[in-house]
């Protein structure tokens, strides 16, 4: 077959041969974690305007925090004003109203919230 050089389709950039080739040697790759980047870029002596992993802050969040209940994990849209427990629904509003002091605490320590005393 005589094969026309305009009707053979063209390799994408991607699919270079060459690139293949250089994958091909018997060295196994080591890849490295995120962890492990950032300890070897801490360690090594950067300009203040340099930018990388350990230096990037991110602006804070417009969106409210999302609530979730203290007893299921659900999205909570409600929250107990006498012991600030976040719940999902009316089971789970009956479960914070029987639970003891005590326990109601623990769920808030859980939680970082502060303490309901004051």
């Amino acid at each position: 077959m005589n094969a026309d050089p305009q009707t053979i389709p063209q390799k994408p950039v991607f699919k270079s041969s060459s690139w293949y080739l250089s994958r091909q040697s018997n060295k196994k790759r080591a890849w490295k974690g995120l962890k492990q980047i950032i300890s070897s870029e801490k360690s090594l002596p950067w300009a203040e305007n340099v930018v990388h992993y350990s230096s990037i802050n991110a602006p804070p969040s417009f969106k409210p925090p999302e609530k979730f209940s203290d007893l299921s994990g659900l999205l909570a849209p409600y929250t107990d004003p006498q012991s600030r427990l976040r719940y999902a629904n009316k089971e789970e509003y009956a479960t914070i109203i029987d639970l003891p002091m005590d326990i109601t605490a623990g769920y808030l320590a859980l939680r970082g919230a502060t303490s309901i005393v004051g």
